[in-house]
Protein backbone atom coordinates (compact mmCIF):
# COMPACT_ATOMS: atom_id res chain seq x y z
CA UNK A 1 0.00 0.00 0.00
CA UNK A 2 1.47 3.31 -0.78
CA UNK A 3 2.09 6.48 1.89
CA UNK A 4 -0.25 9.40 2.76
CA UNK A 5 0.53 12.75 3.36
CA UNK A 6 -1.87 14.57 6.18
CA UNK A 7 -2.76 17.71 7.77
CA UNK A 8 0.55 17.73 10.04
CA UNK A 9 2.46 18.73 6.89
CA UNK A 10 4.76 21.35 7.09
CA UNK A 11 6.02 21.97 3.32
CA UNK A 12 9.91 21.26 3.87
CA UNK A 13 9.61 19.02 1.16
CA UNK A 14 12.19 16.72 3.35
CA UNK A 15 9.63 13.81 1.94
CA UNK A 16 10.75 14.77 -1.47
CA UNK A 17 14.65 14.88 -1.27
CA UNK A 18 14.10 11.31 0.36
CA UNK A 19 11.35 9.96 -2.29
CA UNK A 20 13.40 7.69 -5.02
CA UNK A 21 10.84 7.79 -7.12
CA UNK A 22 10.04 11.17 -7.40
CA UNK A 23 6.46 10.79 -6.54
CA UNK A 24 6.10 13.90 -3.90
CA UNK A 25 4.52 16.90 -5.27
CA UNK A 26 5.03 19.74 -5.77
CA UNK A 27 8.54 19.95 -5.71
CA UNK A 28 10.41 23.02 -4.64
CA UNK A 29 11.11 23.54 -8.29
CA UNK A 30 7.42 23.52 -9.02
CA UNK A 31 5.39 26.94 -9.76
CA UNK A 32 2.69 25.11 -7.15
CA UNK A 33 5.31 24.97 -4.20
CA UNK A 34 4.57 27.11 -1.74
CA UNK A 35 1.35 28.04 -2.40
CA UNK A 36 -0.67 24.34 -1.89
CA UNK A 37 -1.72 23.95 2.14
CA UNK A 38 0.74 20.84 1.70
CA UNK A 39 3.20 18.10 -0.32
CA UNK A 40 0.75 15.04 -1.99
CA UNK A 41 2.02 11.52 -2.49
CA UNK A 42 0.53 10.36 -5.68
CA UNK A 43 -0.25 6.75 -5.16
CA UNK A 44 0.29 5.34 -8.40
CA UNK A 45 3.81 6.03 -8.59
CA UNK A 46 4.61 5.53 -4.63
CA UNK A 47 6.63 2.22 -4.10
CA UNK A 48 5.99 1.65 -0.68
CA UNK A 49 9.52 2.14 0.73
CA UNK A 50 8.96 4.30 3.24
CA UNK A 51 11.73 6.90 2.86
CA UNK A 52 9.21 9.56 3.01
CA UNK A 53 8.25 8.98 6.24
CA UNK A 54 11.56 8.41 7.66
CA UNK A 55 12.86 12.13 6.27
CA UNK A 56 9.40 13.85 7.57
CA UNK A 57 10.03 16.04 10.62
CA UNK A 58 6.64 16.19 11.74
CA UNK A 59 5.36 12.50 11.02
CA UNK A 60 3.17 13.57 8.70
CA UNK A 61 3.71 10.83 6.28
CA UNK A 62 1.83 7.74 6.81
CA UNK A 63 1.12 4.49 5.33
CA UNK A 64 -2.93 4.56 4.15
CA UNK A 65 -3.54 1.14 5.77
CA UNK A 66 -2.93 2.76 9.11
CA UNK A 67 -5.37 6.28 8.41
CA UNK A 68 -8.37 6.25 10.41
CA UNK A 69 -10.43 8.63 12.50
CA UNK A 70 -10.01 12.57 10.76
CA UNK A 71 -6.65 11.04 8.67
CA UNK A 72 -8.72 8.36 6.60
CA UNK A 73 -10.15 10.91 3.67
CA UNK A 74 -5.87 11.73 3.17
CA UNK A 75 -5.58 8.92 0.97
CA UNK A 76 -8.17 10.40 -1.11
CA UNK A 77 -6.85 14.14 -0.89
CA UNK A 78 -3.59 12.98 -2.06
CA UNK A 79 -4.98 11.66 -5.02
CA UNK A 80 -7.51 13.93 -6.22
CA UNK A 81 -4.25 16.31 -6.17
CA UNK A 82 -2.96 14.55 -9.09
CA UNK A 83 -6.39 13.72 -10.62
CA UNK A 84 -6.24 14.48 -14.81
CA UNK A 85 -2.49 14.18 -14.84
CA UNK A 86 -0.31 11.13 -16.28
CA UNK A 87 3.40 10.03 -14.81
CA UNK A 88 5.61 10.48 -17.41
CA UNK A 89 5.90 7.08 -19.40
CA UNK A 90 8.34 4.52 -17.90
CA UNK A 91 11.08 3.23 -19.86
CA UNK A 92 10.52 -0.75 -20.35
CA UNK A 93 10.94 -2.59 -17.18
CA UNK A 94 10.96 0.06 -15.25
CA UNK A 95 8.51 1.36 -13.00
CA UNK A 96 6.25 4.09 -13.63
CA UNK A 97 8.20 7.35 -12.43
CA UNK A 98 7.79 10.59 -12.66
CA UNK A 99 10.34 12.86 -14.73
CA UNK A 100 13.59 13.97 -12.74
CA UNK A 101 14.20 17.59 -13.25
CA UNK A 102 18.03 18.51 -14.38
CA UNK A 103 20.65 17.75 -11.61
CA UNK A 104 21.49 21.17 -9.62
CA UNK A 105 24.86 21.85 -7.27
CA UNK A 106 23.83 24.75 -4.90
CA UNK A 107 26.63 24.35 -2.37
CA UNK A 108 29.77 24.09 -4.44
CA UNK A 109 32.57 26.70 -2.65
CA UNK A 110 36.02 27.27 -4.22
CA UNK A 111 38.59 26.15 -1.99
CA UNK A 112 39.72 29.66 -0.86
CA UNK A 113 36.02 30.61 0.39
CA UNK A 114 36.28 32.36 3.74
CA UNK A 115 35.56 30.73 6.92
CA UNK A 116 33.23 32.85 7.91
CA UNK A 117 32.02 34.52 11.44
CA UNK A 118 27.71 35.17 10.76
CA UNK A 119 25.34 35.85 13.33
CA UNK A 120 21.51 34.93 12.91
CA UNK A 121 19.03 37.06 14.68
CA UNK A 122 15.88 34.75 15.36
CA UNK A 123 16.18 31.61 16.65
CA UNK A 124 12.17 30.49 15.10
CA UNK A 125 12.15 28.43 11.94
CA UNK A 126 13.47 30.91 9.56
CA UNK A 127 16.37 31.03 11.96
CA UNK A 128 16.77 27.87 12.26
CA UNK A 129 17.01 26.51 8.58
CA UNK A 130 19.24 29.31 8.17
CA UNK A 131 21.70 27.95 11.15
CA UNK A 132 21.01 24.47 9.43
CA UNK A 133 22.06 25.46 6.11
CA UNK A 134 25.28 27.48 7.37
CA UNK A 135 26.76 24.47 9.64
CA UNK A 136 25.59 21.98 6.61
CA UNK A 137 26.83 23.42 3.57
CA UNK A 138 29.72 26.05 4.80
CA UNK A 139 32.58 26.14 7.34
CA UNK A 140 30.99 29.83 8.83
CA UNK A 141 31.11 29.57 12.49
CA UNK A 142 27.50 30.73 14.02
CA UNK A 143 26.21 32.88 16.66
CA UNK A 144 22.37 32.58 17.52
CA UNK A 145 21.03 35.31 19.02
CA UNK A 146 17.49 35.50 20.28
CA UNK A 147 15.75 37.94 22.65
CA UNK A 148 13.98 35.25 24.61
CA UNK A 149 15.51 33.31 27.28
CA UNK A 150 14.45 30.46 25.43
CA UNK A 151 15.09 29.37 21.68
CA UNK A 152 12.21 28.25 18.83
CA UNK A 153 10.29 30.86 18.19
CA UNK A 154 7.35 30.18 16.51
CA UNK A 155 7.98 26.65 16.73
CA UNK A 156 7.51 27.10 20.76
CA UNK A 157 4.58 29.88 20.76
CA UNK A 158 2.92 29.98 17.74
CA UNK A 159 1.98 26.60 16.72
CA UNK A 160 -0.91 25.38 18.76
CA UNK A 161 -0.59 23.04 21.98
CA UNK A 162 -2.46 20.55 20.91
CA UNK A 163 -0.60 20.07 17.44
CA UNK A 164 2.09 17.97 18.88
CA UNK A 165 3.61 16.09 15.45
CA UNK A 166 3.96 20.01 14.09
CA UNK A 167 6.38 21.00 17.25
CA UNK A 168 8.19 18.31 16.60
CA UNK A 169 10.01 20.05 14.27
CA UNK A 170 11.82 21.77 16.97
CA UNK A 171 13.41 18.67 17.86
CA UNK A 172 15.04 18.39 14.32
CA UNK A 173 16.05 22.03 14.97
CA UNK A 174 17.36 21.72 18.28
CA UNK A 175 20.19 18.92 17.47
CA UNK A 176 22.08 22.04 16.00
CA UNK A 177 21.78 23.90 18.91
CA UNK A 178 25.19 21.74 20.25
CA UNK A 179 26.78 21.71 17.30
CA UNK A 180 30.34 22.58 17.76
CA UNK A 181 30.43 25.93 15.34
CA UNK A 182 27.34 27.19 17.18
CA UNK A 183 26.98 29.75 19.81
CA UNK A 184 24.06 30.84 21.90
CA UNK A 185 23.31 34.33 22.72
CA UNK A 186 19.44 34.16 24.28
CA UNK A 187 18.19 36.83 26.28
CA UNK A 188 19.64 39.40 24.03
CA UNK A 189 17.19 42.00 21.69
CA UNK A 190 19.12 43.37 19.01
CA UNK A 191 18.64 47.00 18.78
CA UNK A 192 18.27 47.29 22.11
CA UNK A 193 20.64 45.77 24.13
CA UNK A 194 23.07 45.66 21.41
CA UNK A 195 23.21 48.03 18.52
CA UNK A 196 23.10 46.77 14.61
CA UNK A 197 25.87 48.51 13.43
CA UNK A 198 27.70 47.09 16.71
CA UNK A 199 26.79 43.81 15.73
CA UNK A 200 27.55 44.15 12.21
CA UNK A 201 31.41 45.21 13.42
CA UNK A 202 31.36 41.79 15.50
CA UNK A 203 30.48 39.38 12.45
CA UNK A 204 31.72 39.10 8.95
CA UNK A 205 27.24 38.87 8.04
CA UNK A 206 24.34 39.53 9.92
CA UNK A 207 21.21 37.61 9.19
CA UNK A 208 17.79 39.14 10.77
CA UNK A 209 15.09 36.07 11.01
CA UNK A 210 12.95 38.10 13.55
CA UNK A 211 9.41 37.55 11.97
CA UNK A 212 6.31 39.65 12.13
CA UNK A 213 5.94 39.78 15.81
CA UNK A 214 3.12 42.43 15.86
CA UNK A 215 -1.02 41.49 15.45
CA UNK A 216 -2.53 44.24 12.33
CA UNK A 217 -4.86 46.25 13.91
CA UNK A 218 -8.61 46.52 13.15
CA UNK A 219 -8.52 50.07 12.99
CA UNK A 220 -12.39 50.23 13.90
CA UNK A 221 -13.66 52.35 16.72
CA UNK A 222 -13.31 51.09 20.64
CA UNK A 223 -10.64 48.76 19.62
CA UNK A 224 -8.54 50.17 22.65
CA UNK A 225 -11.60 48.54 24.97
CA UNK A 226 -10.47 46.09 27.67
CA UNK A 227 -11.82 42.77 26.30
CA UNK A 228 -10.36 43.09 22.87
CA UNK A 229 -6.72 41.46 22.20
CA UNK A 230 -4.58 40.41 19.48
CA UNK A 231 -4.32 36.80 18.34
CA UNK A 232 -0.43 36.81 19.69
CA UNK A 233 -1.64 37.36 23.29
CA UNK A 234 -4.20 34.84 22.96
CA UNK A 235 -1.80 32.34 21.25
CA UNK A 236 1.31 33.21 23.43
CA UNK A 237 -0.91 32.78 26.52
CA UNK A 238 -1.97 28.93 25.99
CA UNK A 239 1.37 28.56 24.57
CA UNK A 240 3.27 29.49 28.04
CA UNK A 241 4.90 32.87 26.10
CA UNK A 242 7.37 34.04 28.80
CA UNK A 243 6.05 37.00 28.58
CA UNK A 244 2.49 36.77 28.68
CA UNK A 245 0.62 36.36 32.39
CA UNK A 246 -1.51 33.11 32.82
CA UNK A 247 -4.40 35.54 33.76
CA UNK A 248 -3.99 37.63 29.85
CA UNK A 249 -7.12 36.04 28.43
CA UNK A 250 -10.42 36.48 30.15
CA UNK A 251 -12.91 33.64 30.24
CA UNK A 252 -15.70 35.14 32.01
CA UNK A 253 -17.88 35.53 29.14
CA UNK A 254 -20.64 33.06 27.37
CA UNK A 255 -19.42 33.57 23.35
CA UNK A 256 -15.90 35.26 22.03
CA UNK A 257 -15.90 36.56 18.38
CA UNK A 258 -12.84 36.50 16.85
CA UNK A 259 -12.35 38.37 14.02
CA UNK A 260 -10.37 36.44 11.08
CA UNK A 261 -10.87 32.90 9.58
CA UNK A 262 -7.45 31.65 9.00
CA UNK A 263 -5.73 28.71 10.67
CA UNK A 264 -4.96 31.13 13.93
CA UNK A 265 -8.35 31.74 14.39
CA UNK A 266 -9.54 28.48 13.87
CA UNK A 267 -6.74 27.27 16.62
CA UNK A 268 -8.13 29.72 18.80
CA UNK A 269 -11.58 28.97 18.58
CA UNK A 270 -10.92 25.58 18.97
CA UNK A 271 -8.36 25.99 21.84
CA UNK A 272 -11.42 28.21 23.66
CA UNK A 273 -14.15 25.90 23.25
CA UNK A 274 -12.50 22.73 23.60
CA UNK A 275 -13.26 20.54 26.37
CA UNK A 276 -10.31 21.26 28.39
CA UNK A 277 -10.10 17.54 29.19
CA UNK A 278 -9.16 16.76 25.73
CA UNK A 279 -5.95 19.33 26.19
CA UNK A 280 -4.35 17.41 29.31
CA UNK A 281 -1.54 15.77 28.10
CA UNK A 282 -0.91 18.42 25.17
CA UNK A 283 1.80 21.30 25.26
CA UNK A 284 -0.56 23.45 26.77
CA UNK A 285 0.52 26.21 29.46
CA UNK A 286 -0.75 24.84 32.92
CA UNK A 287 -1.86 28.25 33.75
CA UNK A 288 -4.01 28.45 30.93
CA UNK A 289 -5.63 24.81 31.05
CA UNK A 290 -6.44 25.71 34.64
CA UNK A 291 -8.05 28.83 33.63
CA UNK A 292 -9.73 26.98 30.67
CA UNK A 293 -11.26 24.76 33.37
CA UNK A 294 -13.27 27.23 34.73
CA UNK A 295 -13.74 29.07 31.63
CA UNK A 296 -17.52 30.15 30.86
CA UNK A 297 -16.91 30.17 27.28
CA UNK A 298 -19.80 28.34 25.63
CA UNK A 299 -19.32 29.71 21.98
CA UNK A 300 -16.90 31.04 19.90
CA UNK A 301 -17.75 33.01 16.35
CA UNK A 302 -15.65 33.69 13.65
CA UNK A 303 -15.83 36.97 11.62
CA UNK A 304 -15.38 36.67 8.38
CA UNK A 305 -15.54 40.12 6.18
CA UNK A 306 -16.02 37.84 2.36
CA UNK A 307 -17.40 34.63 1.88
CA UNK A 308 -16.56 31.24 2.13
CA UNK A 309 -15.20 30.99 -0.89
CA UNK A 310 -12.39 33.34 0.29
CA UNK A 311 -11.97 31.70 3.97
CA UNK A 312 -8.18 31.81 4.54
CA UNK A 313 -8.01 28.47 6.52
CA UNK A 314 -6.57 25.46 5.38
CA UNK A 315 -8.57 22.17 4.31
CA UNK A 316 -6.88 20.13 6.87
CA UNK A 317 -7.60 22.61 9.93
CA UNK A 318 -10.86 22.77 9.08
CA UNK A 319 -11.13 19.15 8.52
CA UNK A 320 -9.72 18.72 11.91
CA UNK A 321 -12.49 20.96 13.31
CA UNK A 322 -15.49 18.98 12.12
CA UNK A 323 -14.22 15.57 13.29
CA UNK A 324 -13.84 16.44 16.80
CA UNK A 325 -16.93 14.99 19.33
CA UNK A 326 -16.70 17.75 22.11
CA UNK A 327 -17.49 20.66 19.65
CA UNK A 328 -20.09 21.40 17.25
CA UNK A 329 -19.28 23.54 13.90
CA UNK A 330 -21.80 25.29 12.36
CA UNK A 331 -22.31 28.08 9.64
CA UNK A 332 -24.11 30.90 10.46
CA UNK A 333 -26.70 31.54 7.02
CA UNK A 334 -27.35 34.73 8.25
CA UNK A 335 -27.09 35.96 4.84
CA UNK A 336 -28.81 33.93 1.59
CA UNK A 337 -25.24 34.67 -0.11
CA UNK A 338 -23.78 32.11 2.32
CA UNK A 339 -25.68 29.27 1.44
CA UNK A 340 -25.69 30.42 -2.39
CA UNK A 341 -21.78 29.70 -2.58
CA UNK A 342 -21.54 26.40 -0.42
CA UNK A 343 -24.76 24.86 -2.35
CA UNK A 344 -22.98 26.03 -5.58
CA UNK A 345 -19.36 25.45 -4.66
CA UNK A 346 -17.86 22.46 -7.10
CA UNK A 347 -15.56 19.60 -5.33
CA UNK A 348 -12.06 21.38 -4.80
CA UNK A 349 -13.24 24.37 -4.29
CA UNK A 350 -13.13 26.08 -1.22
CA UNK A 351 -16.60 26.73 -0.35
CA UNK A 352 -17.26 23.27 -1.17
CA UNK A 353 -15.54 22.74 2.20
CA UNK A 354 -18.47 23.43 4.23
CA UNK A 355 -20.56 21.07 2.60
CA UNK A 356 -22.60 19.02 4.73
CA UNK A 357 -21.98 21.19 7.96
CA UNK A 358 -24.89 22.11 10.15
CA UNK A 359 -26.36 25.58 9.74
CA UNK A 360 -27.68 27.99 12.21
CA UNK A 361 -31.26 28.19 10.70
CA UNK A 362 -31.51 24.27 11.46
CA UNK A 363 -29.35 23.87 14.80
CA UNK A 364 -31.69 24.63 18.20
CA UNK A 365 -30.49 27.35 19.97
CA UNK A 366 -28.89 27.09 23.44
CA UNK A 367 -28.88 23.22 23.59
CA UNK A 368 -26.08 23.06 25.93
CA UNK A 369 -22.73 22.10 23.66
CA UNK A 370 -19.98 23.96 23.20
CA UNK A 371 -19.88 25.77 19.59
CA UNK A 372 -17.85 27.17 16.87
CA UNK A 373 -20.01 28.95 14.35
CA UNK A 374 -18.64 30.57 11.17
CA UNK A 375 -20.04 34.05 9.98
CA UNK A 376 -19.36 35.00 6.39
CA UNK A 377 -20.29 38.78 5.08
CA UNK A 378 -19.68 40.44 8.39
CA UNK A 379 -16.81 42.81 8.36
CA UNK A 380 -15.88 43.95 11.62
CA UNK A 381 -16.85 47.63 12.08
CA UNK A 382 -16.93 48.72 15.62
CA UNK A 383 -16.06 47.37 19.39
CA UNK A 384 -19.13 48.40 21.51
CA UNK A 385 -18.50 49.31 25.54
CA UNK A 386 -17.95 51.60 27.55
CA UNK A 387 -14.98 50.55 29.54
CA UNK A 388 -14.33 46.93 28.02
CA UNK A 389 -16.12 44.98 25.25
CA UNK A 390 -19.35 44.00 24.98
CA UNK A 391 -20.91 42.99 21.96
CA UNK A 392 -18.99 43.60 18.22
CA UNK A 393 -20.49 45.22 15.07
CA UNK A 394 -20.61 43.25 11.96
CA UNK A 395 -21.83 43.35 9.05
CA UNK A 396 -24.90 45.71 10.72
CA UNK A 397 -25.58 43.43 12.96
CA UNK A 398 -24.24 44.07 17.07
CA UNK A 399 -22.55 40.42 17.92
CA UNK A 400 -22.91 40.48 22.10
CA UNK A 401 -19.37 39.18 23.17
CA UNK A 402 -17.26 39.92 26.36
CA UNK A 403 -13.90 38.95 24.27
CA UNK A 404 -13.03 39.92 20.97
CA UNK A 405 -9.98 38.78 19.63
CA UNK A 406 -8.05 40.19 16.24
CA UNK A 407 -6.72 37.40 13.99
CA UNK A 408 -6.23 39.34 10.83
CA UNK A 409 -2.62 38.66 10.23
CA UNK A 410 0.88 39.50 11.82
CA UNK A 411 3.14 42.54 10.61
CA UNK A 412 6.91 43.12 11.08
CA UNK A 413 7.91 45.92 13.16
CA UNK A 414 11.27 48.29 12.59
CA UNK A 415 14.45 47.74 13.97
CA UNK A 416 16.92 50.25 14.56
CA UNK A 417 19.68 50.99 12.69
CA UNK A 418 17.85 48.72 9.24
CA UNK A 419 15.40 50.16 7.04
CA UNK A 420 11.87 49.48 6.71
CA UNK A 421 9.07 49.13 4.48
CA UNK A 422 5.95 50.24 6.21
CA UNK A 423 3.76 49.50 3.87
CA UNK A 424 4.97 45.89 3.97
CA UNK A 425 6.14 45.83 7.13
CA UNK A 426 9.42 43.91 5.85
CA UNK A 427 12.74 44.79 5.54
CA UNK A 428 13.65 45.83 1.95
CA UNK A 429 16.07 43.66 0.10
CA UNK A 430 16.71 41.79 -3.31
CA UNK A 431 17.43 38.01 -2.40
CA UNK A 432 17.91 38.16 1.27
CA UNK A 433 20.74 41.00 0.90
CA UNK A 434 19.25 43.97 2.64
CA UNK A 435 19.17 47.52 0.99
CA UNK A 436 21.99 49.82 1.79
CA UNK A 437 23.74 47.25 3.58
CA UNK A 438 26.41 44.97 2.58
CA UNK A 439 27.18 41.81 4.94
CA UNK A 440 23.38 42.47 6.53
CA UNK A 441 20.62 39.78 5.17
CA UNK A 442 16.63 38.99 5.82
CA UNK A 443 14.67 35.82 5.97
CA UNK A 444 11.60 34.36 6.41
CA UNK A 445 8.35 36.62 7.23
CA UNK A 446 10.83 39.84 7.85
CA UNK A 447 11.89 39.56 4.53
CA UNK A 448 8.85 38.08 2.54
CA UNK A 449 5.60 39.58 4.69
CA UNK A 450 3.90 37.28 7.27
CA UNK A 451 2.60 33.77 5.03
CA UNK A 452 3.67 30.41 4.44
CA UNK A 453 3.75 27.71 7.08
CA UNK A 454 6.96 26.48 8.60
CA UNK A 455 8.68 24.31 5.48
CA UNK A 456 8.10 27.38 3.30
CA UNK A 457 11.19 28.76 5.12
CA UNK A 458 13.68 26.30 4.61
CA UNK A 459 13.55 27.51 0.72
CA UNK A 460 13.76 30.81 1.46
CA UNK A 461 16.59 30.61 3.91
CA UNK A 462 18.38 28.68 1.04
CA UNK A 463 17.63 31.75 -1.03
CA UNK A 464 19.18 34.03 1.60
CA UNK A 465 22.07 31.88 2.23
CA UNK A 466 23.34 31.20 -1.66
CA UNK A 467 23.26 35.18 -1.21
CA UNK A 468 25.71 35.23 1.12
CA UNK A 469 28.01 32.39 -0.03
CA UNK A 470 27.99 34.47 -3.57
CA UNK A 471 29.28 37.83 -1.68
CA UNK A 472 31.80 35.58 0.06
CA UNK A 473 32.79 34.90 -2.95
CA UNK A 474 32.96 37.84 -4.61
CA UNK A 475 34.91 39.48 -1.38
CA UNK A 476 31.83 41.75 -0.64
CA UNK A 477 32.03 39.92 2.79
CA UNK A 478 35.09 37.96 4.34
CA UNK A 479 36.85 37.40 7.49
CA UNK A 480 38.44 40.00 9.31
CA UNK A 481 39.76 41.28 12.55
CA UNK A 482 37.53 40.69 15.63
CA UNK A 483 36.31 42.87 17.86
CA UNK A 484 36.31 40.82 21.44
CA UNK A 485 34.62 43.89 23.61
CA UNK A 486 31.46 42.85 22.19
CA UNK A 487 31.28 39.64 23.02
CA UNK A 488 32.65 39.87 26.34
CA UNK A 489 30.05 42.34 27.15
CA UNK A 490 27.14 40.12 26.01
CA UNK A 491 28.42 37.42 28.31
CA UNK A 492 28.66 39.78 30.94
CA UNK A 493 24.82 40.45 31.07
Amino acid sequence: MPYAITQLCCTDASCVAACPVNCIHPTPDEPDFGTTDMLYVDPRTCIDCGACAEACPVDAVLPVETLTGALADYPAINAEYFAGTEPAAPAAGSPLFHDWGPVRFDRVLPADFPRLDVAVVGSGPAGMYTVQDLLLHTTARVTLYDRLPVTGGLVNFGVAPDHADTKRIGESFSRYLGHHRLRLRLDTEVGQDVGVDELAARHDAVIYAVGAPTARALGVPGEELAGHLPSTTVVGWYNGHPEIDADAVPLDTERVAVVGTGNVALDIARILAADPSTLSGSAIAPGALERLRVSRVREVVLLGRRGPEHAAYTRGELHALRRRDDLEVIVDDHDPRVAAAIDAAAPGEHAALLQGVPRSSDVPAGDGRRRVVLRFHAPTEALLGDDRVTAVRAGGADLPAGLVVRAIGHRGRPTDGLPFDEATGTIPHHAGRVDGRPGTYVVGWIKRGPGGGIGVNRRDAAETVASLIEDGKDHVIGARPRRANLLRRLTSM
